[in-house]
């Protein structure tokens, strides 16, 4: 997975001088398919952020494994989770929003984040594709991913977010299958923290810091 990420986010790095790197968690389950994960990984994330000296972090897992405490433990430092930036932008581009999953525990995860975010009015729902992160990197799976944004659109959707970090490869054929936007909380979030740091030197150059 750690690969296939690598993988999806080089075009983005002609893209900007920011430097864009890519690590794994080494002893972290190979997906987040249980709560019990994301709670393991999360001390996993809070030490690689505390060894790994960057200007941004981006934690590349939909379900955000431990942002909150990550951000309160740095609170100076720059630290997006990809599937609360997702869910974001997708306020900012659109009336509702769905999210194609991995599976119903996946969906589960991602009802109680929408709720905690207090965005629920905006969510038409999750529909899961009985898969997990290591096969999502599958393109073999495209069938079931547009069956999936197929029935939230059915339900009101306007724009869909992929729902795990393993999937920003179907972003463009979903987009071309479906019609409408796709959102990848990868790349999205790899963006914004690419405009945090251009924000954050611009303002330190305006006050003459």
């Amino acid at each position: 997975m750690t690969a296939a990420i690598d993988r999806e986010l080089e075009h983005f790095r002609g893209l900007s001088s920011v430097r864009i790197d890519v690590c794994g968690t080494p002893g972290a389950p190979p997906g987040v398919s249980y709560q019990r994960d994301a709670d393991d990984i999360a001390p996993m994330v809070r030490r690689i952020v505390e060894e790994n000296e960057a200007d941004a972090y981006v934690i590349a897992c939909f379900s955000d494994p431990g942002l909150a405490g990550v951000r309160e433990t740095f609170p100076e430092k720059i630290i997006l989770g990809c599937g609360e930036n997702a869910i974001l932008q997708a306020l900012t581009e659109a009336d509702q929003f769905g999210i194609i999953s991995l599976s119903i525990l996946s969906t589960y995860r991602q009802r109680r984040k929408i709720r905690m975010m207090g965005v629920a009015e905006r969510y038409v729902g999750s529909q899961g594709i009985a898969s997990n992160a290591v096969e999502a990197t599958s393109p073999e799976l495209l069938d079931r991913m547009v069956e999936a944004g197929q029935g939230l659109l059915a339900r009101g959707a306007d724009i869909i977010l992929t729902g795990c970090a393993s999937m920003s490869h179907f972003r463009e054929p979903l987009e071309e299958r479906l019609g409408v936007r796709v959102i990848d909380p990868v790349g999205s979030a790899v963006c914004a923290a690419i405009g945090r740091i251009i924000l954050r030197q611009g303002q330190c150059r305006g006050s003459g810091r």
